[in-house]
Order: C-alpha cells, then sequence, then structure tokens
C-alpha cells in the first residue's frame, strides 16, 4: 500500500489574487511559483456571477486558500493582486486577520495605454 505523502512546505510563499467582474482566484504558491492550494469562488460554492463578484465571496475563498496554507506550516507571504473587481481590499484584510505576516503587496493590474491604431476611415 502506498504512503501519502505530504508536501514540505516553506514558511515563505506568494499568494496570487485574481479578481475580474464576475469571479475570484486565489493561488497560493511557494518562491519558485509550484502551486501548493487555489481556491475560487464556484469551488467555495457560490453559483452564479452575481454573487462571485461580492465582496463576501472574496472573503470566503481567501478564507479557504489560506487556512490550508497556515495548516502546512506557511507564515509569511508576498501579495500578488491584479485585475479589477470589489473582493481586492476584502481579500488583504482577511490574509491579516487570519494571521499571516504580509512582506509586501505588489499591485500587477494591466493599465491600457492607448492601444493599437485605429483604422483609416472609410471613403464615401
Amino acid at each position: 500500500m502506498a504512503k501519502k505523502r505530504l508536501k514540505k512546505v516553506p514558511e515563505y510563499g506568494n499568494i496570487y489574487i485574481t479578481t475580474t467582474f464576475n469571479n475570484i482566484i486565489v493561488v497560493v504558491s511557494n518562491k519558485q511559483g509550484d502551486t501548493l492550494t487555489w481556491s475560487s469562488a464556484g469551488k467555495v460554492g457560490f453559483n452564479n456571477t452575481k454573487k462571485k463578484n461580492t465582496p463576501y465571496a472574496a472573503q470566503m475563498v481567501v478564507n479557504n486558500c489560506v487556512k490550508q496554507a497556515k495548516e502546512s506550516g506557511m507564515e509569511k507571504v508576498d501579495v500578488f493582486i491584479s485585475g479589477v473587481g470589489l473582493g481586492r481590499e476584502v481579500a488583504l484584510k482577511t490574509i491579516q486577520a487570519l494571521g499571516m505576516k504580509i512582506l509586501s503587496i505588489s499591485d500587477r493590474t494591466p493599465i491600457a495605454h492607448n492601444g493599437c491604431r485605429p483604422p483609416k476611415r472609410k471613403r464615401i
């Protein structure tokens, strides 16, 4: 019978929070970028986009993901946030409330800078 292997989790890692208008996804990884645990609003039990993008849903998603990482032994994290949505600030507050020490916060939201050149005017 095969033994269940336990993941060795370092005490220092990364949390990636991606918020959109329809969903929120949280990924906890180690410093090399290997995913240790993840969670999303659909995985927690929210089933339509009206409920997935609420601050309460963000709180539940972060709570689910961070508790798993904390049980494994992670204590200090760097947080990377990207996207626009209602759950950004709530997610950060929840991480702090659960006892994780946040070392740095980085906002990686893509910002448009004029984009592509528009097409030529149509000749009549």
